[in-house]
C-alpha cells in the first residue's frame, strides 16, 4: 500500500500566490469566493478547502492576509467580511491625489500619527479576531501546508521570509500567523512598522518589520524557490499566481515635465502603486522564463498567472492602497465576481491551457464545511492533514 508522500507525490506540487495590493485585497478574496463557490455547486459540495488545494502558499502584504486565511481553512467570504467591516479603522484616512491631503498628513504626523496608530490597532484587532493564536508550525502540522511570508527586517533592512516549510527548521515555528501578517502588511507612509514578539526567548524582545511588498509584491519567486527546495526531485510543479485588479498602468510623460519633485510624488505616496505595477510584471516574466529552462532541463515547471481583465476606466478612482469608502468595496467586489466568472468561462474551454489547469485544479481541491475548518481544530491532540481535516 502507497504511503501519504508516495500518493501526494503522483500530482504535481503546487503552490498560491497572492500578490499585495492594501485594500484591493478584497477583489481578491471576492474573486476566490465566487469561484470557489461555482465549483462547490457544480460538484454537490457545501464548500471547497482552498488551502489544501496547495502545498505551499505564499502571500505578501494583504496577500499574506488572504493566504494565512486559507491556510486555516477559513472561506473567502469571511475574508470579504473582514475588509468589509474593518477597512475604515484600518485605513481611517486616504491620501487623496493632489498636494493638499498628503500634506495635511504630513502635518498631523507632528501631533502624534493618529491614523496610523489607529490603524495598527484595528487591524491588530481584525488578524486576532480571524486568525487566533494559530502559528506557522500549527498549519504545517495540523494541516501540512508550506508557508512562506514575505516581509522587511527593519534591524538589517534585509529581505525576511517567515517561513515553514519541509526545508526551513523551527526558526519561525511559534510565530502567529496574525503577527507573520501584521509584519508582512506593513506599508510605509499608510501603515505603521510592526513590533513583533520573539515567541521563543520569553522576554519581551520584539523584533521591527515593514512590508514585504517593498521587494516581494508579486511572491512568485519565492515559492519557486520553496517549490523547487521541498518538492522531490522529480516531482512536476505547478504555481498558481493571482494578483488584485488588473488595472490599467503607465503614463505619457513629455520630457519637460521629468523633473518630479517629492510634492509632484505626492511626498512618497504615489511610489506604492508604481512599484507594485513594476514588480507584478517583472516577477511573473522572470517566474515564466525560469519555468521554461527548468522544464527544458526536465524538470517540469508550469506557472499560471490567474487571468484578469483590465477594469473600466471609471473604476481607477477606487483603487488606492488605502481605498475603504463603502461604494468603493463594493466596487471592487463586484469586479472580483466579474472576474471570475471570466476565468470560469476559460476554464469551460478544453482548448485554453491555463483555464483546463485551473479547472482541474478546482476539481481536485477538498471539499469542507460552508462554515470552514473550526478552530477547535488547531487545538487538538494529534496532528491531522488530508481528508480528515475536510470532515472535521
Amino acid at each position: 500500500m502507497k504511503t501519504e508522500e508516495e500518493r501526494a507525490n503522483e500530482r504535481p506540487f503546487r503552490a498560491l500566490c497572492i500578490d499585495g495590493g492594501g485594500m484591493r485585497g478584497i477583489y481578491t478574496a471576492a474573486f476566490l469566493d465566487r469561484l470557489l463557490h461555482q465549483y462547490a455547486v457544480i460538484r454537490g459540495v457545501e464548500a471547497l478547502d482552498l488551502g489544501k488545494g496547495f502545498d505551499l502558499i505564499s502571500g505578501t502584504s494583504t496577500g499574506a492576509i488572504l493566504g494565512c486565511a486559507a491556510a486555516i481553512g477559513r472561506p473567502m467570504s469571511e475574508v470579504v467580511r473582514l475588509y468589509e467591516e474593518n477597512g475604515r479603522d484600518i485605513f481611517p484616512h486616504r491620501i487623496k491625489e493632489g498636494i493638499v491631503s498628503p500634506v495635511y498628513r504630513i502635518l498631523e504626523g507632528f501631533i502624534g500619527n493618529r491614523f496610523i496608530k489607529w490603524g495598527d490597532k484595528a487591524l491588530r484587532r481584525a488578524l486576532d479576531e480571524q486568525l487566533r493564536d494559530v502559528t506557522m508550525k500549527d498549519v504545517y502540522d495540523r494541516r501540512g501546508i508550506s508557508l512562506s511570508i514575505p516581509t522587511v527586517s527593519m534591524e538589517s533592512h534585509r529581505p525576511w521570509v517567515f517561513k515553514k516549510t519541509k526545508r526551513s527548521g523551527v526558526r519561525d515555528d511559534n510565530y502567529r500567523l496574525a503577527d507573520v501578517c501584521l509584519a508582512s502588511s506593513a506599508a510605509p507612509i499608510y501603515r505603521s512598522l510592526a513590533a513583533i514578539k520573539n515567541p521563543d526567548q520569553g522576554t519581551n524582545n520584539y523584533r521591527i518589520f515593514a512590508d514585504g511588498g517593498l521587494w516581494a509584491n508579486n511572491p512568485v519567486l519565492v515559492a519557486l524557490i520553496d517549490a523547487l527546495a521541498c518538492s522531490a526531485e522529480n516531482r512536476e510543479i505547478e504555481i498558481f499566481s493571482i494578483g488584485n485588479v488588473a488595472r490599467p498602468a503607465g503614463e505619457q510623460i513629455i520630457p519637460k515635465h521629468i523633473h518630479r519633485s517629492m510634492a509632484d510624488w505626492q511626498f512618497g505616496a504615489a511610489i506604492g502603486p508604481l512599484a507594485i505595477d513594476a514588480q507584478e510584471r517583472a516577477y511573473d516574466d522572470m517566474a515564466r522564463f525560469l519555468a521554461g529552462q527548468f522544464t527544458k532541463l526536465g524538470r517540469k515547471v508550469t506557472h499560471v498567472r490567474i487571468p484578469q481583465q483590465r477594469v473600466a476606466a471609471t473604476m481607477m478612482q477606487y483603487l488606492s492602497l488605502d481605498e475603504s469608502r463603502k461604494r468603493a468595496l463594493k466596487a471592487l467586489i463586484n469586479q472580483g465576481h466579474e472576474d471570475a466568472d471570466l476565468v470560469k468561462s476559460l476554464c469551460d474551454r478544453p482548448d485554453h491551457p491555463e483555464g483546463k489547469m485551473i479547472h482541474a485544479l478546482l476539481n481536485e481541491i477538498p471539499p469542507m464545511s460552508k462554515a470552514g475548518i473550526p478552530m477547535e481544530f488547531f487545538n487538538e491532540g494529534l496532528p491531522r492533514t488530508g481528508s480528515e481535516v475536510s470532515a472535521a
